[in-house]
């Protein structure tokens, strides 16, 4: 039980993150989106074996972090908790593609080894954006730059309606388990056979709230429209962000950087 809380609670606090006040929060949402998006495009189109030319991406989470007052320990948390599903996506290209591409200190380098650096850092990119993204500008903030961005209003209102109910079945999720554990005198009713059992009914009674939930918001005046509290205003600051750092992903993707430096470096040395 104390894990389900732990993690409803972690989960809330990302947008207890979102209400800081910062230079980065104060970015109109839609600039961050753009540059966001930008970001991952340009970053996982990289050729499969890249792995030099994804470092400096790392700029932007190093710049972006600080100046938003983000805790840096979190984000890494959560992206080494996310991290074994991108081990399982790459973990077996290095048993497929056996060829060796280059050497390191007189050790072989396979190009599956490669690709599969290669997935990893790509992965932790575009979950620190993610994450980033959402830490500075919030849910809410993110559905209504998605619709300032001309995408259809039934989408962002589905997004947001997808995500208040995540966290109604998080709060029954954690209700049930206290319940559960409550109840389980002698470890009785902790098999496995009873889960089947505790998913239908907390679907079941996620539903009901979620009902009486949408009841309330239809009377007290809802049409389905949510209100951002930080007013939608493109400032010149704000295209000046998403034009720098969107030139400088465009500039990485097509500019090997640390290769070139190395080759600056080892020219003036010789």
């Amino acid at each position: 039980m104390a894990e389900t809380a732990r993690s409803f609670y972690d989960l809330k606090y990302i947008d207890t993150l979102s209400s800081l006040d910062s230079p980065v929060h104060r970015i109109d949402a839609r600039a961050k989106l753009l540059t966001t998006g930008v970001f991952i495009v340009c970053a996982v189109s990289f050729p499969k074996h890249e792995i030099s030319a994804l470092i400096p991406y790392f700029l932007y989470p190093a710049v972006i972090v600080p100046a938003a007052r983000i805790p840096a320990r979190y984000l890494m948390e959560r992206a080494a908790f996310l991290l074994p599903f991108a081990v399982l996506i790459g973990i077996f290209n290095p048993f497929y593609d056996r060829e060796v591409v280059m050497s390191v200190s007189g050790i072989p380098i396979s190009g599956g080894v490669l690709s599969f650096v290669s997935i990893l850092l790509r992965f932790v990119l575009t979950i620190l954006a993610a994450l980033i993204l959402m830490a500075s500008t919030g849910f809410p903030g993110i559905c209504s730059g998605l619709e300032k961005l001309k995408i259809p209003r039934v989408f962002s209102v589905q997004l947001m309606m997808l995500h208040r109910y995540l966290f109604v079945l998080a709060s029954e999720a954690v209700r049930m388990a206290r319940a559960r554990q409550l109840r389980s005198f002698g470890g009785r009713g902790t098999g496995i056979a009873t889960y089947g059992s505790l998913i239908g009914h907390l679907l079941l009674r996620t539903l009901n709230r979620a009902r009486r939930i949408h009841t309330a918001m239809l009377s007290r005046g809802f049409h389905g429209e949510f209100h951002q509290g930080r007013p939608f205003r493109m400032r010149l600051s704000d295209a000046a962000f998403t034009a720098a750092w969107c030139s400088a992903f465009i500039t990485f993707r097509f500019v090997d950087l640390p290769q070139a430096v190395g080759r600056i470096i080892m020219g003036a040395g010789s």
